[in-house]
């Protein structure tokens, strides 16, 4: 019972009031968005603008604003022109019919002009505003010419002083209509597009003149309403300037609303200062400046009326719906909506490219698998079916016109189709014979075995030339399957690699700066991309270059110390000059290090040897070691091996998987060309982190590594590239240790030495018997050796690379910096 009072009573409640909520919500989307249509979408906004610019003046006499409004209208909105001309005459006739008159007959001779522009020239909006300048100008010239029944020379100043503003303004008008009456803008707002929003709205304002309610007015009260909404949204610079710009249109049109701007621009500045406390701030600062500024001025009942007048702007600031102001601070630079909504935007491309990589990733791994090679049970039919059409043709030229045919298939079919399947297995096993006890067993039971075998024979060679093909497409297949999947996972890690957001380390940022800034040594910004564990990736701008190298000595051993592992100094960006800024770039040290060093020799002491090596250091922490051999001696073995090596260092530096990339060099060499050129490929893959090597051998000689007295071979049988499209790989891996020496060698050092049994032999005891462990020294020793032995002579190509794996020991210790424990990462 209680639980049915229960589901009938609190849902009740629950239903009630999320339905008021609703519905609250639904009658102001909707309120909203009819009053969007109304003045925005219908242009009823328009017919106000053009109210309060026709009757706005400047100088107490001057009306530069109606045609340069009109104009700008006519331009963007033509269609809303009508409203814009009708709002200019009504404003213009609060000021007097010859007014009213006056903005009828200057719009009426634009039109014309504007006309008479289209069929002269295409780009109208380069000369409209020149139109625009000679028309006030004649307009005005005309108008002084009536009242004062001649020209003067003051008449004519004034004309030119309005026709030029008319020039200003509707160039103004033309950037900053637009703003003004589209509802959706993407863009952000370049800082003169701001200005003149800011005059267009002042402009706007300065037709409110002499309005008042009570003895308040109005133009006082929205002009500081229009600073305390700049100053909350965009800070002390935009508050500041929007109070200026203001203060300034206001002075021209009134000469008693001169002290005005300074209210406004203290007001602008001190909002933006004190933005940080709300809109609460901003008042305050709109509040001090009131007073502040009303006491040095006019002082009395004038700071009376002064506060009220304040206080009512701020009362409309905060009914002012936060949607409002954030709608258009996401178009002020520099704003944190602004900012926001950049990094939505950032966001949004980065999804969508990663999801674009993520799906051409999907489509290589389709690929690779519809190239893979079907399954054994497949196979295995298909063999069957193969086997079948084989033996077919075989009886359609032998057992179809024989007289023992019905005997043969139809009595005793599996008999027969089995001795024939044993003669076609027999004949593809030795090359054509079949055994004699089978023969004679064939001879009884077959009237025309003779026949029959010729033409097995004859089959099973077209048939095994089949197979052959068919085996290499397979095997092509597979390649190219092996290569789509490699190619299919570079791109799902490079997919999740984009999604990798910069994590936010302002913190951090701010903790480096000031612990560095305390060591004495001054630094301008701290940027961190990465603090994990190895991978440390940091940036700091220095604003000066001694040329002492405090990046490599200072602030890399203060930031091991605060990070807790080995920094050095990645990339130094020194600037040219003495007092510019320059960058350093800070990362994680690996925990080892390899020295390399390399002797090689070309064949009879020339100039080009058929030997290549290569060492590369890939951005994956990985150490590249590479000896290609190519078949032969001279040039044409010289470019086999190069090329070999320029693939490997492209497959791999993609981050393709070795075994994947070596592959993929084996296909290339292989179909590239019929002429018998191989390559051998000697490559050794070492991790900087933990030291792990990984040995792949194709078609070279064996490697060594020395760990004291201690020397262990390294050996894998492979053919060498290009010579089958499909093998193996054969990986060898081993742990190396520091002080360990890696000794790689091509064929011409390895059997070079004369008289010599066992070569394995004799260099273990060569490296077991060096003094040395300076890479260089050892890689000249060994050549030395094998030269020497052979008297002097140089038989063959030889190329000796070895490399030391030692722990990587920063050249400077690191600092301790006090009272700094070590940042978590």
């Amino acid at each position: 019972m209680e639980k049915v009072e229960r589901d009938i009573i609190d849902p009740i409640g629950e239903v009630d009031f999320g339905k008021s909520r609703d519905s609250f919500s639904s009658f102001v989307h909707k309120f909203n968005t009819k009053l969007e249509s109304f003045f925005l979408v219908k242009g009823y906004l328009l017919l106000i603008i053009g109210f309060l610019l026709g009757r706005a003046l400047i100088l107490g006499q001057l009306t530069p604003f109606a045609l340069p409004f009109f104009a700008a209208v006519y331009l963007s909105r033509k269609d809303k022109a009508p409203l814009a001309l009708i709002g200019l005459i009504a404003g213009a006739a609060t000021l007097g019919i010859t007014e009213a008159a006056s903005n009828f007959v200057l719009s009426f001779f634009f039109l014309i002009s504007y006309k008479i522009i289209l069929n002269w020239k295409s780009k109208e909006q380069q000369l409209v505003p020149v139109f625009v300048f000679g028309l006030v100008f004649l307009g005005s010239l005309v108008k002084a010419y009536l009242l004062t029944n001649g020209f003067t020379l003051y008449g004519g100043m004034l004309a030119f002083v309005e026709g030029s503003l008319g020039y200003i303004l509707t160039l103004i008008f033309l950037q900053s209509l637009p703003l003004m009456t589209v509802n959706k803008r993407r863009q952000a707002l370049k800082t003169e597009e701001i200005v003149c929003l800011i005059i267009m709205l002042a402009s706007i304002m300065t037709g409110t003149i002499g309005w008042a309610v009570y003895g308040l007015s109005i133009e006082h009260i929205m002009s500081r309403y229009l600073v305390l909404v700049f100053s909350f949204i965009a800070g002390a610079t935009i508050g500041s300037t929007v109070g200026v710009v203001t203060g300034l249109i206001f002075s021209l049109a009134s000469i008693s609303s001169f002290y005005h701007m300074s209210l406004l621009a203290f007001s602008g500045l001190l909002g933006g200062l004190l933005k940080e406390g709300k809109k609460i701030g901003v008042a305050l600062g709109l509040f001090i400046a009131t007073l502040l500024i009303g006491m040095y001025g006019e002082g009395g009942g004038v700071l009376s009326v002064s506060l009220m007048e304040t206080t009512i702007a701020v009362f409309l600031f905060l009914l002012t719906p936060k949607s409002l102001t954030s709608r258009i601070a996401k178009h002020i630079p520099g704003t944190a909506e602004y900012s926001q909504e950049q990094q939505q935007y950032m966001r949004k491309m980065r999804d969508v490219t990663a999801q674009r990589v993520s799906q051409f990733s999907n489509v290589f791994q389709a690929l690779s698998k519809s190239f893979s090679s079907p399954n054994i049970s497949e196979m295995i039919e298909e063999e069957d079916k193969e086997l079948d059409y084989f033996l077919s043709n075989v009886t359609e030229k032998t057992c179809q016109t024989c007289f023992r045919k019905e005997h043969c298939w139809a009595r005793n079919f599996n008999t027969t189709y089995d001795y024939m399947k044993d003669i076609m297995t027999e004949m593809a096993d030795t090359g054509g014979n079949i055994s004699p006890s089978l023969s004679r067993e064939w001879d009884k039971h077959c009237t025309r075995s003779k026949k029959v075998t010729d033409a097995i024979h004859q089959e099973l060679t077209l048939y095994q030339a089949n197979q052959k093909l068919k085996k290499q497409v397979q095997e092509s297949r597979k390649l190219v399957a092996d290569q789509l999947l490699g190619v299919s996972e570079v791109m799902g890690d490079f997919a999740k690699e984009i999604q990798r957001e910069r994590e936010n380390h302002y913190k951090q940022e701010e903790l480096i700066l000031e612990a560095i800034q305390e060591f004495g040594i001054h630094i301008e910004n701290v940027e961190i991309y990465s603090l994990e564990q190895g991978n440390v990736d940091i940036d700091i701008t220095i604003p000066y270059n001694t040329g002492y190298g405090e990046c490599e000595k200072l602030i890399a051993p203060m930031l091991s110390d605060i990070l807790g592992e080995t920094i050095i100094v990645n990339k130094e960006e020194v600037s040219e000059y003495s007092n510019d800024y320059s960058h350093a770039t800070f990362r994680s040290a690996k925990a080892y290090t390899v020295e390399t060093g390399v002797a090689h020799a070309a064949k009879d002491g020339g100039f080009i040897s058929g030997d290549s090596y290569s060492t590369i250091e890939l951005g994956l922490g990985k150490y590249a070691m590479a000896i290609s051999d190519g078949m032969g001696n001279g040039k044409r073995a010289h470019v086999e091996s190069e090329e070999t090596l320029q693939l490997l260092q492209k497959i791999l530096q993609s981050g393709i998987e070795e075994q994947v990339a070596i592959k993929s060099i084996n296909s290339i060499l292989s179909l590239r060309t019929t002429d018998e050129i191989f390559s051998t490929l000697d490559l050794a893959m070492i991790d900087l982190q933990n030291a792990a090597v990984k040995f792949l051998k194709i078609g070279s000689t064996p490697s060594f590594i020395k760990r004291g007295s201690k020397i262990m071979k390294i050996q894998a049988s492979n053919l060498p590239m290009g010579i089958l499209q499909e093998f193996d790989v054969d990986v060898v891996s081993e742990q190396l240790k520091a002080g360990d020496l890696l000794i790689m060698m091509s064929d011409g050092v390895f059997e070079g030495p004369k008289h010599v049994e066992n070569f394995e032999i004799w260099m273990k005891r060569k490296i077991k018997e060096l003094k040395t462990e300076n890479p260089q020294e050892v890689a000249d020793l060994i050549m030395e050796e094998v030269i020497r032995s052979r008297l002097g002579l140089i038989e063959d190509d030889m190329t000796v690379l070895v490399a030391k794996i030692d722990h990587n020991i920063p050249k400077w210790a690191s600092i301790p910096v006090k009272g700094f424990k070590q940042m978590a990462n």
